[in-house]
């Protein structure tokens, strides 16, 4: 049985003499959906991830990268949190969004207490690991709305779960709200060196299978987070720099951004007043899903 054999070299001098395309929001938007949908690293890297990451094809993603960095039609992926617009994907696939749920304080409070006894019971016992691999506050998270209307977070779902409804909601926050900036692998580091809160032995083995680092795994300890920030904000570019990889803590301890979306940002107090509801449909007849908000 005969196999065409491309080398990363013939990948690279098909991209470097694709012509590029003009930039438009829908376009931005779209790529940066697909991009966000198939992000799979809690696995290890599959072929399109090995071909991505040699040094070749690198270089030619680079050029497309720059041409998009270049638009003003991303400047906003730099940004920090749009207070005055921050909506909050209440629930998926379910109209019920009144439910009770547990306050931050309770929610956080439990987060750590269940961390640090996996954490434990994990290191005695390998075998009764069952952390994940997330790396995300127990708490509720919103993003700002696209040029079309659309909260961000309707688009943005790492590995989504094919949902055809969602219920979201308009918050507002104080407009002095302490909220610590992510935009790349610095902002990350330097949090955990602050809040170091460890999970080597209840998550290590994916990260581990997923990065190829062995060692110390931490994550922020939110818990203590919340005690000096009211949320924390993951810019897209900080998301697409750094999410998905070891990122050097110190000499022996790394993290991962896990679980996150771009222009997240999680908020761990309940000093949020939320405003009216808003169901959203998705119609599937594109390349991508398209939300579009359901009649009253």
């Amino acid at each position: 049985m005969w196999r065409t054999v491309v080398t990363p070299d013939e990948v690279a001098h098909r991209l470097s003499g694709m012509q590029l395309p003009d930039v438009t929001p829908d376009g931005l938007r779209v790529a940066l959906a697909q991009a966000v949908d198939t992000a799979m690293y809690w696995q290890e890297p599959d072929g399109v991830d090995v071909l991505n990451a040699t040094e070749p094809v690198r270089r030619e993603l680079r050029r497309v990268g720059e041409h998009i960095a270049r638009s003003l039609h991303s400047q906003w992926w730099t940004t920090p949190p749009a207070l005055t617009d921050q909506w909050s994907v209440w629930t998926w696939g379910d109209d019920c969004p009144d439910l009770p749920v547990p306050t931050a304080a309770d929610r956080l409070h439990l987060w750590g207490e269940r961390t640090l006894v996996n954490e434990e019971r994990a290191a005695r016992d390998p075998s009764t690991s069952f952390f994940g691999w997330w790396s995300t506050p127990p708490t509720r998270s919103s993003t700002r709305r696209l040029a079309d209307g659309t909260p961000a977070g309707l688009w943005f779902v790492e590995d989504s779960m094919g949902w055809e409804r969602a219920v979201t909601r308009c918050l507002t926050i104080s407009a002095g709200a302490e909220v610590y900036e992510i935009d790349g692998r610095k902002a990350w580091a330097e949090l955990c060196r602050r809040f170091p809160l460890e999970v080597t032995a209840q998550i290590g083995e994916d990260w581990r299978r997923t990065t190829g680092r062995s060692g110390r795994w931490v994550v922020p300890g939110w818990t203590l987070v919340a005690s000096e920030y009211e949320g924390v904000h993951l810019t897209v570019a900080g998301y697409l720099a750094a999410a998905g990889t070891a990122i050097d803590v110190d000499a022996d301890t790394a993290s991962v951004i896990a679980g996150w979306g771009p222009d997240e940002t999680y908020w761990l107090t309940d000093a949020l007043v939320g405003g009216d509801f808003q169901t959203w449909r998705c119609d599937t007849a594109g390349r991508h899903p398209r939300w579009a908000e359901e009649p009253r």
